[in-house]
């Protein structure tokens, strides 16, 4: 500020006596910078001068930033929670995610709460250069918090303790943009607990993490917000126009805002271009990543080859064969057989993926591309640089450990079944095997969706024994979870091409089976009871009484399904015979479960009792838990037709607990099926209602015959029904 009414006065008396002069020097008024008085000055004046410079606010303009309000609150949380220590807060997710839009946006939110300035520096971690050092920045900061040049320090260690010092007591918000590693990070952040840092990146920089920052992971927008985005681009009558079209756009470009934002650019550049025009351009799986693309500064593809290039080389190639996985997750040991390395590399590598923001971890350690487009720019990369040879012999390696796993938890949960060909592809140099038949079973509900993709790769491999011995393996699946079929249905179509494919007459019966008992479940008897009959012929032919048998017992299934309880009463009683004949004890022993079934339907109590109990005999000294389970819901429900509740309770009971055990869905909820109706004949309804729901939660979402039994078993008791 300038000092005004100033006045100086200096007095100086010569020594001559005859000219006694005195001077005075005087100054009135405002004056500005520095002021030196002064007659006689012998040697050099020098000026320094301190320049008072304005807070700095580095940032760069607001952008526009659509629904992103969950992560804003999340953000404004962390920054009003009292702490004695600085606020660090890291956005991370993958490349075009909106990183840097959602942190300039919530920086001009919160910039008035920060008056000593806002620090903004871009760390270059893509920029395609090397990143931005960490001395760089202190310099070009402490420049900006009114340090002179001169004054800053050269050395780092020296320029860091600077930084520290300046900052302390200020209340500053610092944002650095596109971060490659911790320590690119931790000299830049401020001392004072009064400041905040938000850092972006694409990595997950868990050094950050493990010193105190707070990691908020951002993902693709909702399909509503996408649309948003569209309309704030294009105009709410462009869009309204074609309102379908907009929906599929939104979903070709994955929900991404980079994505969104260049399409609608591009759109927005030609207002004639209706936005089925770019929707078909973006359909063509090949094109989309070109057709995402503005110049060098919006193009998608350019940020994905960026992070590509920052990889490894064995993560990279790892990047590469990953793209060729048949379904959309995988573990470590299916990665590790995918790309021929070990599992501990397999693991060490996806983490690489995963901290690049390339994959995202899922539960039960399970990895997946973090969207589409990735998965898409991984596989032209493998299409450029690795031969079709070197593709093909990954998915083999895979498949070879699918089947192989697929075997080892088939035999874990169903020890009985041997003999059965798995011998399609080589064993897997790593094989994966399990504790007991609840892992198995946990193991194949896991990877339902993937073995479903092997199966159908491997058709379309030229692979049919593979696919078909694979589609027979994941029987304990649908035997145990039951839930899926309409999926299933597809796997076991497969599956009959690919036994014919082969020429294998005794692979196509099997498959015609599966296929009829998938049939079966979702209600299309006309078409199981076909499809069983086939079976049985190709049996016949082949002299296989005993598998003829099994067929003629799975027509009896459909039969007793239908209410035709004498027909499947003469089909499980011939099955039985031969059964008998051959000396197969626990085959006799499923017959007789699903003969009393039909008994007790019947009203038959006694018998159902007596053909339920030479069931649970026969099965004593076999390692088939399952079914063991099976029977005792037969000699309960027999119990309960003789109205015998307290010895139907018991073996009910017996009988859930041994499924539950095992980690079967389907059996449980048979089980709690008995349960609920035991309940319903004691008039004790609420509890047979909460047994009916058990069961319905155990079966999940779905459409068979149990869910159909189940609802009307609800439906009467909102009616006041008795039990039928």
């Amino acid at each position: 500020m300038p000092n005004r009414g100033v006045v100086v006065v200096a007095e100086r008396r010569h020594n001559d006596r005859n000219n006694p002069e005195t001077v005075r020097n005087e100054v009135d008024g405002s004056i500005y910078g520095p002021l030196v008085q002064a007659r006689d000055i012998t040697g050099d004046v020098h000026f320094h001068r301190t320049v008072s410079l304005p807070p700095p606010n580095q940032l760069l303009p607001r952008p526009r930033l659509i629904n992103r309000d969950s992560v804003i609150a999340e953000l404004d949380a962390l920054r009003a929670h009292d702490t004695d220590t600085p606020v660090t807060a890291l956005i991370t997710g993958s490349a075009g995610v909106g990183k840097t839009t959602l942190s300039l946006s919530w920086a001009h939110m919160v910039r008035p709460h920060y008056p000593d300035g806002q620090l903004y520096a871009d760390l270059g971690g893509h920029a395609g250069d090397e990143p931005v050092s960490p001395h760089t920045v202190l310099g070009d900061f402490l420049h900006a918090l009114g340090i002179p040049a001169e004054l800053i320090p050269g050395e780092f260690a020296r320029r860091a303790a600077l930084y520290r010092t300046v900052t302390h007591d200020r209340r500053l918000f610092v944002l650095l943009d596109d971060a490659v590693t911790a320590a690119q990070v931790r000299p830049l952040l401020p001392a004072s607990p009064r400041s905040v840092t938000l850092v972006t990146s694409r990595h997950r920089l868990a050094g950050l993490l493990a010193g105190g920052a707070h990691g908020v992971q951002v993902d693709h927008l909702d399909a509503d917000a996408g649309l948003a985005l569209l309309v704030d681009v294009l105009g709410e009558d462009r869009v309204a126009r074609e309102p379908q079209a907009a929906v599929e756009l939104v979903e070709l470009c994955v929900r991404l805002p980079l994505a969104l934002r260049v399409a609608a650019a591009r759109l927005a550049a030609r207002p004639n271009w209706p936005l089925a025009e770019m929707v078909a351009a973006l359909s063509e799986e090949q094109r989309r990543l070109a057709a995402l693309t503005i110049g060098d500064d919006m193009a998608l593809r350019a940020s994905l080859d960026l992070s590509y290039r920052a990889l490894p080389p064995g993560a990279a190639r790892l990047y590469r064969l990953l793209s060729v996985v048949p379904g959309n997750t995988f573990g470590g040991d299916a990665v590790a057989a995918l790309a021929g390395i070990p599992g501990w590399e397999a693991r060490r590598l996806l983490e690489l993926l995963t901290e690049a923001n390339l994959l995202t971890d899922t539960a039960e350690a399970r990895y997946r591309f973090h969207h589409a487009l990735i998965r898409l720019h991984a596989s032209q990369e493998a299409e450029a640089e690795d031969p079709e040879e070197v593709r093909d012999g990954a998915v083999q390696r895979l498949l070879g450990w699918y089947l192989a796993t697929a075997a080892k938890a088939e035999r874990r949960i169903r020890p009985h079944r041997t003999g059965l060909p798995r011998d399609a592809e080589s064993p897997p140099a790593e094989p994966t095997d399990f504790g007991g038949p609840e892992d198995a079973l946990a193991w194949l509900a896991a990877e339902h969706a993937n073995l479903g993709a092997a199966v159908t790769a491997a058709y379309e491999h030229g692979r049919p024994a593979t696919a078909w011995q694979l589609a027979d393996a994941m029987w304990p699946l649908l035997l145990h979870l039951g839930h899926r079929q309409a999926e299933r249905l597809a796997v076991e179509e497969i599956g009959v091409a690919a036994a014919r494919a082969c020429g294998d007459r005794h692979a196509e019966a099997k498959m015609l089976n599966r296929l009829g008992l998938s049939l079966h479940d979702l209600g299309r008897f006309d078409d199981a009871t076909a499809h069983f009959e086939q079976a049985r012929a190709l049996w016949e032919a082949l002299g296989e009484r005993g598998r003829s048998a099994g067929s003629l017992r799975r027509l009896g299934w459909v039969a007793a399904t239908r209410g035709e309880h004498d027909t499947a009463i003469g089909h499980f009683l011939a099955a039985a015979a031969v059964y008998r004949e051959l000396g197969a004890g626990r085959k006799v022993a499923l017959v007789l479960t699903e003969l009393a079934n039909v008994l007790i339907a019947q009203g038959r109590g006694s018998d159902a009792i007596h053909h339920a109990e030479q069931a649970r005999t026969l099965l004593d000294g076999v390692d088939d838990r399952y079914n063991q389970g099976r029977a005792q819901i037969a000699l309960g429900r027999a119990h309960m037709a003789k109205e015998d509740r307290d010895a139907a309770t018991q073996e009910l009971r017996a009988a859930l607990e041994t499924l539950t055990e095992l980690g079967s869905a389907t059996g449980r909820a048979e089980a709690l099926t008995a349960l609920g109706e035991l309940a319903e004949h004691a008039e004790r309804h609420d509890t047979a209602r909460r047994r009916y729901e058990e069961a319905l939660a155990a079966l999940g979402e779905g459409d068979t015959a149990a869910h159909t039994r189940l609802r009307l078993h609800l439906n009467r008791l909102d009616r006041g029904e008795g039990v039928s």
